[in-house]
C-alpha cells in the first residue's frame, strides 16, 4: 500500500492510500509459480543426483521438471480461474434476479447487515433503501456485501495462466542452470547456493508485496527449501545404495 498526498477542496494536503491490485491473481500465481517452480526443482535435481552420478540424467530430469511443472501450473491456473469466475458469473445471476423478484427481502436483509455491523435501524433502513434505488449499485452491493466477492474484481484466465508459467520457469531454471554447463559435486553445491539464495529472494519479494518482516519471510522461504532439498538427496542416496 503506498501513500500520496491529495488536497481538499480547502488547499489542505491529506494522504490517498492506493491499494495494490490482489484480486486478479496474477501476482498470486507469479509468486506462488516461482517459489514453487523453485524448490519442486532443485528438490528433483538434487533427488536425482543423489541417486546418481551421471550429468546427462540430471539434466534431462531438471528440463523435464521444468516443463511438465510449467505446462500444469499454467493448466491448472486456468481451470482454476476460469471455474472461480463462472461460479462468481452464476451466483450474480442468482442474486440479480432475487433483486428483480424480491426488493422488498433483499432490502430488509441488506438493511438488518447494515444493523448487525452497528448502524442503528432508522440509518440502516435509510441506507439500504437508498442502494436499492439502483439496480446495478444493488447488484454490486449485495455481490460485496452477501456474497464477499467484487463483482468487479475476475481475474483472466490466460493472464493468470501465463503469469504462472513463466514464474515457474523462472524458478525451475536456477537450480537447472549450473547442469548445463558443469556436473558432479560442483553443480550439486551451486545448484543448492543459488536454490537457497533465490528462495531468500523470493522470500524479500514477498515481504515487500505483503508488508510483512523480510528476515522472518525470506527465513521461512529457506527453510522450505533447503527441508525439501535435504528430503530429496538423502532418499535418492538412499534409492542410489539399494540400487548399486
Amino acid at each position: 500500500m503506498n501513500n500520496s498526498p491529495a488536497d481538499d477542496s480547502n488547499g489542505h494536503q491529506h494522504m490517498v492510500h492506493l491499494h495494490r491490485d490482489v484480486q486478479g491473481g496474477e501476482a498470486r500465481a507469479a509468486v506462488f509459480g516461482v517459489s514453487d517452480g523453485l524448490v519442486s526443482n532443485v528438490a528433483l535435481i538434487l533427488g536425482i543426483a543423489g541417486a546418481s552420478t551421471d550429468g546427462s540424467l540430471v539434466r534431462l530430469a531438471g528440463i523435464s521438471g521444468l516443463l511438465a511443472g510449467a505446462v500444469s501450473m499454467a493448466a491448472g491456473e486456468w481451470v482454476s480461474v476460469r471455474a472461480q469466475n463462472e461460479l462468481v458469473e452464476r451466483a450474480l445471476e442468482i442474486e440479480r434476479r432475487s433483486l428483480a423478484e424480491n426488493p422488498i427481502a433483499e432490502t430488509r436483509e441488506l438493511a438488518a447487515i447494515y444493523r448487525e455491523r452497528g448502524l442503528r435501524p432508522e440509518t440502516a433502513d435509510e441506507l439500504a433503501e437508498g442502494i436499492m434505488a439502483d439496480p446495478e449499485i444493488a447488484l454490486d452491493v449485495h455481490a460485496r456485501e452477501e456474497l464477499g466477492v467484487d463483482p468487479d474484481g475476475a481475474g483472466s484466465p490466460f493472464a493468470v495462466a501465463t503469469a504462472s508459467f513463466w514464474a515457474f520457469t523462472l524458478g525451475a531454471f536456477v537450480p537447472l542452470a549450473p547442469w548445463l554447463i558443469a556436473e558432479g559435486t560442483g553443480a550439486l553445491i551451486a545448484s543448492v547456493v543459488l536454490g537457497l539464495l533465490a528462495s531468500a529472494i523470493v522470500g524479500v519479494a514477498i515481504a515487500v508485496f505483503t508488508e510483512r518482516s523480510k528476515i522472518r519471510t525470506a527465513t521461512r522461504q529457506v527453510l522450505v527449501a533447503a527441508g525439501a532439498c535435504g528430503a530429496t538427496y538423502l532418499i535418492g542416496s538412499l534409492m542410489g545404495v539399494s540400487v548399486a
